[in-house]
């Protein structure tokens, strides 16, 4: 597995966006053009910035390509990264789940109903939550035009806390294919640091 940061200028996202603000869209086809071919064999996740750059962090299967807007860093992740029992997370997910009745897909909403759903998905992931160290932040919509006058809506919430490993197989999976839908959107990405056992 590769880890990257892109990193965009102010003027880069000026010139992607045609000095409109950045959207969802906007990076999903940066990302998306770093990688040519069918297949997506990476995640994304958008980290924001400030006044003068945004930075987008990506791991995937192959090296991305030279960008042509930004810079980009890449390395390798050694196999004993995810070797350890104990890390901190962070993650922006597309919280939804099917309607047994109509099979249509829902919106998760509301802080108290995000942190269990969460909580409950976990052990299917590999995982447990410590629970009192889960936190809900960013918790809304990604809305963006896809330029044929559709519009494009995700439900948007990004968890950050601490967790155990309890399903080693599982873990890894979770953390080189993502969680969750919408990862063509920069959703999924499971962002961890090893933590020292006390």
């Amino acid at each position: 597995m590769i880890a990257s940061v892109l990193r965009l200028s102010r003027s880069d996202c000026k010139a992607l966006n045609n000095n409109k603000t950045m959207d969802g869209y906007t990076i999903h086809r940066v990302v998306y053009e770093l990688f040519p071919g069918e297949s997506r064999d990476f995640l994304f996740v958008d980290k924001g910035g400030d006044f003068q750059a945004r930075q987008i962090l990506i791991l995937s299967d192959r090296k991305p390509e030279i960008p042509q807007y930004g810079e980009i860093q890449s390395k390798l992740i050694a196999d004993s990264f995810l070797d350890h029992d104990n890390y901190g997370f962070e993650i922006t997910l597309n919280p939804t789940k099917r309607d047994k009745q109509t099979r249509k897909t829902v919106a998760i909403r509301g802080r108290e109903n995000l942190r269990q759903w969460f909580l409950g998905k976990a052990p299917s992931l590999g995982f447990e939550i410590q629970a009192e160290s889960l936190e809900i932040r960013h918790a809304g919509v990604q809305t963006f035009d896809l330029g044929n006058g559709s519009i494009v809506t995700h439900n948007s919430a990004s968890f950050i806390g601490k967790l155990k490993v309890t399903n080693r197989v599982k873990f890894q999976q979770s953390f080189r294919k993502g969680i969750g839908r919408a990862k063509g959107f920069g959703f999924g990405f499971l962002q961890i640091i090893p933590l020292q056992t006390q």
